[in-house]
Order: structure tokens, then sequence, then C-alpha cells
């Protein structure tokens, strides 16, 4: 029963319920506590099927010890190794083509920008401003974001990047990509990293709203927008990329919204409590026996 249960909440996690959560813009008026419920929902969801397997295991093993229950269990088992493997091989590729492209432009920025106290100037004139995540990140503003912008309007856009470099947002952008790559046909992945995009750039939004104030940053936004913003390099989180229309109509909205934040943050902690619950409990029971 363990087993069933656990593989029905897989696949209700993995499909039914980003689907339904990318259909609830109302999350994004509290972008903490929805940037948790996503990670619990994918963390739960790859809890549940590696788990489905192991408690089928689990089961075969506690019960008759025969030849028969051994080749049993190997069904499930290499199910549950084959998810481990394509999660472990996904992660290495994302993680290695990433690296591999922030580092390059990381040493192109050194190269070609002028640094002006920790930001890198490009001599362009297309304006674009976006940092370059990592141990070593960079933000780079090109001179045409330099000559777009009011003083407070580029504090503001400076403060966005830097809340990403902070945050470290792109570890978790990251993440989703490997849960996308991974198992692209077979779970709404798409729709959890299309949200999770979105949900870096409110935060980080947020962030340069508490420094710089609304105006600004809106101003700021609006005002790359219009001058047609650069697109970010590969690898690289950009201030104009994504969700325009929906960020700006968040920042307007200043309201904490604790009850929201309350109910979504319950949310989370029960999404993943309950398949680490159902992995545990059958492991409980057999110590007692």
């Amino acid at each position: 029963m363990t087993t069933l249960v656990l593989a029905a909440l897989a696949l209700v996690l993995a499909g039914p319920v980003p689907w339904a959560m990318s259909r609830l813009p109302v999350l994004r008026r509290t972008p903490r506590a929805a940037m948790l419920l996503w990670q619990s929902v994918a963390l739960a969801g790859v809890l549940a099927a590696l788990g489905a397997g192991l408690s089928l295991v689990t089961a075969q093993l506690l019960g008759e010890h025969s030849l028969g229950s051994y080749a049993l269990s190997a069904i499930p088992l290499s199910v549950t190794g084959l998810v481990l493997a394509r999660l472990l091989l996904s992660g290495h590729r994302v993680g290695t083509r990433l690296r591999q492209l922030r580092r390059r432009h990381r040493r192109l920025v050194d190269l070609l920008a002028e640094d002006r106290d920790g930001v890198h100037v490009l001599e362009h004139e297309a304006p674009t401003a976006y940092c370059v995540p990592g141990l070593r990140a960079r933000v780079v503003v090109s001179r045409g974001t330099l000559t777009s912008l009011e003083a407070d309007e580029l504090a503001a856009v400076l403060s966005h990047e830097r809340a990403h470099v902070r945050a470290r947002h792109d570890l978790v952008l990251e993440a989703f990509t490997v849960l996308q790559q991974a198992f692209p046909a077979v779970v709404t992945s798409r729709h959890a990293l299309a949200e999770v995009r979105l949900l870096v750039e409110v935060l980080a939004d947020r962030a340069a709203r508490r420094r710089q104030g609304a105006r600004a940053l809106v101003a700021a936004l609006s005002a790359l927008l219009s001058a047609g913003a650069a697109q970010a390099p590969d690898g690289a989180v950009a201030v104009a990329d994504t969700g325009m229309r929906a960020r700006l109509d968040l920042l307007l909205d200043e309201r904490r919204h604790l009850v929201q934040a309350t109910v979504v943050l319950a949310s989370a902690t029960a999404v993943l409590v309950l398949p680490t619950l159902l992995v545990v409990l059958p492991w409980l029971g057999a110590l007692d026996r």
C-alpha cells in the first residue's frame, strides 16, 4: 500500500500540481513563500519517486526471503536506480555547461569591460544589465544603460543584480533546470522552471525596492523595456528578461499578505513531510520487530 501511495504521490507532484500552481499567479504576491512551495513540491516529487521503489524493496526483503522475493525486488530497485541516475547525469551536464559558459563569459567581461568599483561597463550602445553568477560573480551594464537611466534608476538596477548574486538565485534555477532536462517528457517541470525564473526576478525586485524605492526601479525597468534591452548571454541573469508586465504589477503591490504567506509556508511543509513520513515509517516499523 505504501508503494502505491508513494507512486501516486510522485505522479501527482510531477504533473497536476505544478500545472495547477503555474495557473495561480496570486502566489507571486508572496514570492519567498511561493519559492519554498515550488522547491518543496519538486523535492517531494523526487523523494516520492525514489521512495516508491525503495518501499517495495523493503517490503519484499522484510517478508519472505526467497529467490523469488529478491528477483521481484530487483525490478523496482532498477527503476529507482534509473530515476536517480538520470537526475545525477542531468545535474552533471547542466552544472558543467553552466560553469563553462560563465567562466568563459567572465574572462570576456574582464577583457572587454571597464571595472568601475565592482561594476563592469561594456562599451555598447544597446542598454543591458545582468549578472554572471558564481563564486566570482560579475555585475555587468552597458554604456547605453548608463546614459539612458537616472542615477537612482541605475542604483535600483544594480541593487537588483546584486540581490541575485547574494541570494545565489542561479543555484535555484539550476536545480529546476536539472529536473526539466532529466524528465522532459514525463513531468511538467517546464512550468516549474518558468515560474521559478519569474519568482527569482520578483525577489530581486523586492530587494531593490527596499533599498531604492519602487519608483526608481519601475522607471528603470520601463526605460530598459522601451529601449529594447539586449538579451543577456546564456548562463547570466538579466534585469529585463522575464515577465516584465507581471513584475511591474507586483512592484506596485507593497502589502505584506501575511495570511497568504503563512498558508503557503504551511503547504510547503506539509508537501515535504508527507513523502518523508511514508518513506521513513516502514523502516521504523522494521526496527521495532
